[in-house]
């Protein structure tokens, strides 16, 4: 590293490496510093016995996302973009199987919910129109209620994705909602041929190309402020100016362990200090052994399982799982390099549940999970047991351990962190953040734009800080 940049990016989500790649492809000079050996973030991988991959959490993303990475990515990345056709539904209320987009949707909610076509119709196009100017106040609970009321299996169905997907609840501002799920409507749901781990591949060799300088296994430790300005970063007992620092680690880190709060107003702490992180998740891991496989027939791509009588964010969240979701990965998903089958099933999970285990009792828990989890799986894959070769659990303090983010937060913060997010450089000149706040910009293609964003912001204000 060397001893002054124009930019220092910390940490290397999806946010974090597109405004790094943006930046630099602007003719700035652009560091990223991420303290673990692997980019990516939530949106990483790892390689385990035989030369198994795991994707990391489940990863469907909406059409824009092939948009996105044409224009701030290139060409090759976008082109890896594939539709996932078959989403799946089973639980006590119903099951089907749904291409996940609002033809299909109007479909289902008209032909087997017995839904009015004209109230459909107009759902759809107010979720459609939803922006972040609109009203606030209105919960997603009171959106189904004016459209859907008392049919809590429609509530389900256009719910439980996406509270996988970002966290959300049935009590956060209708717009969280709308916006996300309008996104996923437009076409459907999509995903990287290749894996992760290729697209994180081929992304670091973009960075480079372009100029980044990349600087794995670096933990930035504090940003410095100089007269009420960023002035760079500490990283290792080293100080690296900048002239600008974007922060794509948690935001509440951010402001209160790596810059401190004595540099903001007190007003802005009393805001930050009332934002709340969002869950995290459990995710059991599985790969089957070579020569056995998964009816796609019966299992799809993404499947929703859960035996709860009802939609129920708390249920979601309990350590008395009744829901997971599977994403499953076919030879396909890796096409020349793998013929293995793999399975990752992911559950909503509360930090607090497994933060206040002892040792023996966290691995007797993680031992748990793996075993209920694979009880669930017989019913869609029989023979679970004796078709796997290696299984794994992770936990909230799996993530918090890796990313860094308080409490294993995997969607950052509610709604309410996307005010204090935006405001940083207004109490800091210099000072950024990107990453998954307010919800919206949870997800692989909220990350990216949010990265965009951001990163447009910094470039204007390098320039002018330069003239």
């Amino acid at each position: 590293m060397r001893s002054e940049y124009d930019i220092i990016v910390i940490g290397s989500g999806l946010g974090g490496m597109t405004a790094a790649n943006i930046l630099a492809r602007a003719g700035h000079s652009v560091l990223l510093c991420e303290h673990h050996f692997q980019l990516g973030g939530l949106a990483t991988w790892f390689r385990r016995k035989d030369g198994i991959i795991f994707d990391i959490s489940l990863h469907g993303f909406p059409v824009g996302m092939i948009k996105s990475c044409r224009r701030y990515w290139n060409k090759e990345i976008a082109d890896s973009i594939v539709q996932l056709p078959s989403i799946r539904f089973d639980n006590p209320m119903f099951s089907l199987e749904t291409t996940f987009n609002r033809e299909d949707f109007t479909r289902l909610l008209i032909e087997k919910f017995g839904i009015e076509a004209e109230t459909v119709n107009a759902f759809f196009d107010k979720a459609r129109s939803m922006t972040f100017v609109d009203d606030q106040q209105m919960t997603t609970r009171e959106l189904f209620e004016e459209f859907f009321p008392g049919r809590e299996d429609v509530v389900r169905l256009l719910m439980e994705p996406i509270t996988y997907a970002n966290g959300s609840t049935l009590d956060e501002p209708a717009i969280t909602y709308g916006i996300v799920f309008s996104n996923f409507m437009s076409k459907g749901v999509f995903t990287f041929t290749g894996g992760t781990d290729r697209l994180v591949e081929m992304m670091t060799a973009e960075m480079k190309k372009n100029g980044v300088e990349i600087a794995s296994r670096t933990r930035v430790d504090k940003i410095v402020i100089e007269d009420g300005n960023v002035a760079g970063i500490e990283a290792g007992g080293k100080f690296i100016r900048a002239k600008a620092v974007v922060s794509n680690s948690n935001l509440k880190s951010t402001i209160f362990n790596m810059t401190g709060k004595e540099h903001f107003k007190s007003e802005f702490i009393e805001k930050a200090e009332k934002v709340r992180l969002n869950n995290s998740s459990c995710q059991v891991y599985m790969s089957l052994k070579p020569g056995e496989t998964v009816d796609e027939n019966t299992c799809g791509d993404l499947l929703f399982t859960s035996v709860a009588p009802k939609f129920d964010t708390k249920m979601l969240l309990s350590r008395d799982i009744t829901s997971r979701t599977y994403s499953f990965y076919y030879p396909k998903t890796r096409p020349g390099v793998s013929d293995r089958y793999a399975i990752v099933a992911s559950t909503n999970a509360n930090y607090d549940d497994w933060a206040g285990l002892s040792d023996e009792e966290y691995e007797t828990s993680k031992n748990d999970l793996i075993e209920d989890t694979l009880n669930a799986v017989e019913k869609y894959v029989p023979g679970i047991r004796e078709k796997i070769d290696w299984v794994e659990a992770a936990t909230p303090k799996t993530f918090e351990r890796y990313t860094l983010h308080q409490m294993g937060a995997s969607f950052g913060t509610k709604f309410e962190g996307l005010e204090i997010s935006r405001a940083l450089p207004e109490q800091i000149p210099g000072l950024y953040h990107t990453g998954s706040v307010g919800i919206i910009m949870s997800g692989w293609l909220g990350a990216v734009n949010y990265g965009v964003i951001v990163a447009n912001e910094v470039d204007a204000f390098v320039r002018s800080s330069e003239e």
